[in-house]
């Protein structure tokens, strides 16, 4: 049994009070409990979509109900969740001003922490760091005494985070022409036999000396080596990181001056340095393919990006689209995470876009669970073992060929993904049922990710 790079993740170790999108409503409302001929009112419905995190859900209920049927306390928090999940700030910052201002006696201990947490996220989107750790520090303090010490310690390594920024200007982006073009090349990576890749950026500098950079839509921060953070001269920050994947990986937070990818310049960037390695010998070999890695957090800066695998280059309009109409496909995962709607031989689901993902993908137990008796009779059963941050795991999977997948606009085969059985690795079970990998990815000519309406495209 080898090591394969089939999955490596960089999650953002945000969420330090249980899990921050999982709203317990029914302090508000008890569901489900009388429904034999009942119809349930808006609010009901509202907090059916909270709780199940189904944030394309909750938009579309916020559009069409009734707005007097809607109570106060969730019209404010929907418009709270749909700005923070769908990315629209200007939606979620007003909305959460006005939660805490009128509704802060309906937010239990949890719901307030949480509630700050993405407040905070918010504004530090919008460049506004100073204001988030104002508002995220108010918090700390007026429920400090309820909460444990490794909560408090979670909530003021995010504090420290936004104090450090608040000195800087971050993601300043100059273009040199009216779209900015991003070269790149598909690399192996792993051993030769698995045919894993991964997208490493050419033409790229960090203050001035040349990078060689991983392009992972599926990290929630940018990361960076402790020794290549010195060889590049990161401004050492105030502020620790936290980085989960198979483990738990703290670090330190640094600033680049200037990140140069292809014909732009992005100013003051920062990077979670971290040490990647697992402490696993064979998975060592193949892990300096991370050394660098940027990821969502500089996908949302740039607002509009299409990854171009027919010309192996990544695209970006200089003006950013505005907002239309258009129904979004994507949202953010409680791991900030992108995920996108899609199909899998007839499956709905969501799917987390990952380009660090070096293999076809990754199904779950969920969708073991649904297609049991033909993955059974039909698939190969295997053993695989994927490196993250922390270590190694090990996962019992089946081997599906030919897969039938549907993303964005398009429909075509995949040739093969294992699902998993077990939640996810490491037993976690997140909101998305498929890690979608680079090689599906790059069956499509081009992927568009509009981070402004949060919609996915594909092109064949």
């Amino acid at each position: 049994m080898t090591f394969e790079i089939y999955r490596l993740e960089w999650i953002l170790y945000r969420h330090t009070f249980g899990n921050t999108t999982k709203l317990i409503l029914t302090l508000w409302i008890c569901l489900g409990s009388f429904s034999f001929g009942y119809s349930q009112s808006s609010d009901e419905k509202i907090a059916d979509a909270m709780n199940n995190s189904d944030w394309f859900t909750l938009d579309s209920l916020y559009q069409t109900e009734p707005r007097d049927s809607i109570s106060d306390f969730f019209e404010i928090f929907s418009r709270c969740l749909i700005g923070n999940r769908l990315n629209r700030p200007d939606v979620s910052i007003p909305a959460f001003t006005e939660l805490f201002n009128t509704q802060s006696e309906n937010l239990d201990f949890g719901n307030m922490l949480n509630s700050s947490m993405m407040f905070a996220m918010d504004l530090s989107r919008i460049g506004d760091n100073k204001t988030a750790a104002k508002i995220l520090s108010s918090t700390l303090d007026s429920i400090r005494t309820h909460l444990d010490s490794t909560t408090i310690a979670g909530v003021q390594q995010f504090i420290n985070q936004y104090k450090a920024l608040s000195k800087y200007n971050p993601y300043k982006i100059t273009f040199k022409n009216s779209a900015g073009t991003i070269p790149f090349n598909i690399v192996p990576v792993g051993p030769e036999k698995n045919n894993s890749v991964l997208i490493h950026l050419k033409d790229s500098y960090i203050n001035g000396v040349e990078a060689d950079i991983t392009f992972d839509t599926g990290a929630g921060v940018n990361i960076i080596s402790d020794s290549l953070a010195l060889k590049y001269n990161l401004i050492p920050l105030e502020a620790s990181s936290t980085v989960g994947g198979v483990g738990i990986q703290n670090g330190k937070y640094a600033i680049a001056k200037e990140l140069k990818i292809g014909d732009m310049i992005v100013t003051d960037v920062p990077f979670y340095v971290i040490d990647i390695t697992t402490n696993n010998e064979e998975a060592d070999k193949y892990i300096d393919c991370f050394n660098i890695v940027v990821g969502s957090e500089l996908m949302l800066q740039l607002k509009d990006l299409t990854i171009d695998f027919a010309n192996n280059k990544i695209t970006v309009p200089s003006v950013a689209p505005k907002r239309s109409q258009a129904s979004p496909n994507m949202c953010f995962s409680s791991n900030m995470n992108l995920l996108s709607k899609g199909i899998v031989q007839g499956n709905k689901m969501l799917m987390n876009i990952d380009t660090g993902d070096a293999s076809y993908g990754s199904l779950d137990k969920r969708f073991f669970e649904n297609n049991k008796e033909y993955i059974t009779t039909h698939c190969k059963l295997d053993t695989i073992r994927g490196a993250g941050i922390g270590g190694v795991h090990i996962s019992e999977c089946y081997r599906i060929q030919n897969i039938k997948l549907e993303l964005g606009n398009s429909k075509l085969s995949v040739p093969e993904m294992v699902v998993l059985l077990e939640k996810n690795t490491g037993g976690i079970l997140y909101s998305y049922q498929c890690n979608l990998g680079l090689k599906s990815l790059m069956l499509f000519d081009k992927v568009r990710f509009n981070l402004v309406d949060f919609v996915l495209t594909t092109f064949e």
